[in-house]
């Protein structure tokens, strides 16, 4: 029996409650449907305001270090983001300014994001996507993107978006589970690159 993935959620959301974590919940939970996953949540809003004055991981709070290390950690990340005027918060992107190069070569991300208008949907491809394949992490294929009409009072309310959120799924769990059985291997890799 493999362990549960180590799974930290990262919500670039300036805002609580935001429409943005309405989502990243709705993908945990059709994800722990089918796997076994410790999340962790990282809410941006919580990493304020001391995240925006950190030129380097050096002048971080302990809380806001402990959540770049859970991401340079993970096994499984879920990332979301607010969209606003075409673009992603720049705090969102600073935060992953600050995680280590090197930490997230081949793990996956889930991509996720909400805005105003379905004029923004293709930020994930635009912005999200190639910000991952920098670090060389494996950006899983399909990002989901949804809209205030299919958001509303805390839950998905659109049957449109929970089939996109469960054809995302159905097409990551088998990328997840095959990295969920190697994980053994992979961290002794790690470990090894780092003696």
């Amino acid at each position: 029996m493999s362990r549960p993935l180590k799974t930290v959620i990262v919500n670039g959301s300036l805002h609580r409650p935001s429409r943005t974590q309405v989502l990243l919940d709705a993908l945990r939970d059709t994800l722990n449907d089918q796997l076994a996953l410790d999340v962790q949540n990282i809410e941006l809003v919580s990493l304020l305001p001391e995240l925006g004055a950190a030129l380097s991981t050096d002048a971080l709070p302990a809380h806001a270090h402990q959540a770049i290390t859970a991401i340079e950690q993970a096994d499984f990340l879920i990332v979301g983001s607010p969209i606003f005027r075409a673009g992603i918060p720049g705090l969102l992107k600073h935060l992953f300014d600050l995680i280590d190069m090197n930490a997230l070569n081949g793990t996956p991300v889930l991509l996720a994001a909400t805005g105003g208008s379905q004029r923004h949907a293709l930020v994930i491809e635009h912005q999200l996507r190639p910000l991952f394949s920098f670090f060389q992490a494996l950006t899983l294929p399909i990002g989901v993107y949804a809209t205030p009409e299919e958001i509303q009072d805390g839950e998905v309310t659109s049957a449109a978006l929970q089939q996109h959120i469960q054809r995302t799924v159905d097409l990551a769990v088998p990328v997840l589970h095959s990295i969920q059985t190697r994980l053994p291997l992979r961290n002794s890799v790690l470990e090894a690159q780092a003696a």
